[in-house]
């Protein structure tokens, strides 16, 4: 009696992050040395969802030996949903068993980890699937602080566009808005803005539970500007996460923006401008105590989606392709690969996706941890210590042209409200305040 042969299918979901290739050429190998057949689906889950089994490549070692030094997805990639139609659900297990699939490997976020869940289940044995993690916005629940492949590369390369930025903004006295990645979580804005030294960086987290309103963001730039023009600086980057858009009051949401959703229900954020938004905003705002200051505004994210990867991810993403393939391989099925400590750690869907939501849990920035309390000290902006200083607020209110009390009335309620206190005279100690001969324009 022959035995059957196992045939092992790859395939990419979601957005693209750096190390994809890295964990395709992995679980290839490692597939391939373990007898099993390979083959890439081509642009997720898009047609094997309609039944069209045509779009798909064979995948051998001497194809995918050193894919792993390349960003973008060998096999393409597309965010197309199987799991809104029970139709698309059940053509997609279909075209796996009719490809004499029983050994499926996804690769994506959690909108993919959902999609290979319902797979899994749909399938009921007969194809045996696993998920490798990934976002540059570091948001899925992994345990402590390991990172979402794709990441460390994002941050990488998203500090060293920032540090140019930086050394543009001080050579030409202007302000950058940099609005990064991160749809609900600031991880990818953090990273950079601390690494970097940024001036200030926003991100939902900073806002708790609480929904904001339009002008709030608006007027925590102004005052950052503000105080850093009081000691001369016309120039300054402000990293901000586009998930806060998210947190917007819904009415000042749809006063500003306009937007369609993707085929899992999220809103499309790259097609916003906010930082245009942000930009007309504080200029106009400036523009009431006669204080007219240059703003850029710049979006950073396509580019670092498909970028090489950095070292740190090559190794980190051959390991989980690995582990991914050796788990299928062992009999697994139906988890997430993760790897804590150096071991594999496999985290079965069953009991890391949220039934009611259909996603695994949001990993957060966390406020209270030192780690953001180091970053929060390093950023110039108002804060509860500039309002009991009555020096420094006599030098904010002189630089705006009215009086200490109005001042105050103006601004103070962007400290009283916050839920964390940033800067302090720490911020101003650090980044350098510099002088200028130039004078406010009234």
């Amino acid at each position: 009696m022959s035995m059957i042969r196992k045939r092992t299918a790859i395939l990419v979901a979601g957005g693209p992050a750096p190390g994809i290739n890295s964990v395709i050429g992995a679980a290839t190998i490692r597939s391939i040395l373990s007898g099993s057949e390979v083959i890439g689906i081509k642009d997720g889950f898009h047609w094997i969802m309609q039944g069209d089994i045509s779009h798909v490549v064979p995948l051998t070692i001497e194809e995918v030996s050193r894919i792993h030094f390349r960003g973008g997805s060998y096999i393409g990639i597309a965010r197309d949903n199987p799991t809104k139609n029970p139709k698309h659900l059940e053509n997609t297990v279909t075209s796996l068993l009719r490809l004499n699939v029983n050994q499926l490997i996804t690769i994506g976020g959690d909108d993919t980890a959902y999609s290979a869940y319902r797979v899994e289940q749909v399938a009921d044995g007969r194809v045996r699937v696993a998920h490798v993690p990934k976002t540059i916005d570091n948001d899925l629940s992994l345990p402590g602080t390991i990172s979402t492949f794709g990441f460390q590369t994002a941050r990488h390369l998203g500090v060293e566009i920032v540090k140019n930025i930086m050394t543009d903004a001080r050579t030409t006295s202007r302000w950058y808005f940099v609005i990064t990645m991160g749809r609900k979580a600031g991880h990818l804005a953090l990273g950079i803005g601390k690494s970097a030294g940024a001036t200030l960086t926003m991100i939902p987290e900073e806002f708790g539970d609480k929904k904001i309103k339009f002008k709030q963001l608006v007027d925590i730039l102004v005052g950052a500007m503000i105080k850093r023009l009081s000691y001369g600086r016309y120039d300054g980057v402000a990293i901000i996460a586009e998930g806060l858009l998210e947190k917007l009051d819904p009415e000042d949401f749809e006063k500003i923006v306009n937007t369609e959703r993707d085929a899992h229900d999220n809103i499309r954020l790259a097609e916003i401008s906010f930082g245009d938004i942000l930009k007309q905003a504080v200029q106009n705002r400036l523009g009431e105590f006669g204080i007219k200051i240059t703003v850029v505004s710049k979006n950073i994210g396509y580019e670092l989606r498909c970028a090489d990867p950095i070292p740190f991810d090559m190794e980190y993403c051959r390991d989980l392709g690995f582990m991914a393939a050796k788990f299928l391989h062992d009999g697994g099925s139906g988890a997430l690969v993760s790897v804590q400590d150096g071991r594999f750690v496999p985290m079965y869907f069953k009991k890391i996706i949220d039934p009611k939501t259909k996603r695994m849990q949001i990993r957060m920035v966390d406020i209270k941890s030192e780690s953001y309390i180091v970053a929060q000290r390093y950023m110039i902006r108002l804060n509860h210590e500039d309002f009991d200083d009555a020096h420094e607020l006599a030098k904010y209110a002189a630089t705006t042209g009215i009086s200490l009390e109005d001042f105050r009335e103006q601004f103070e309620y962007i400290v009283r409200d916050a839920t964390v206190d940033h800067g302090g005279k720490d911020g101003l100690a650090i980044q350098d305040k510099g002088n200028s001969n130039k004078k406010v324009s009234k």
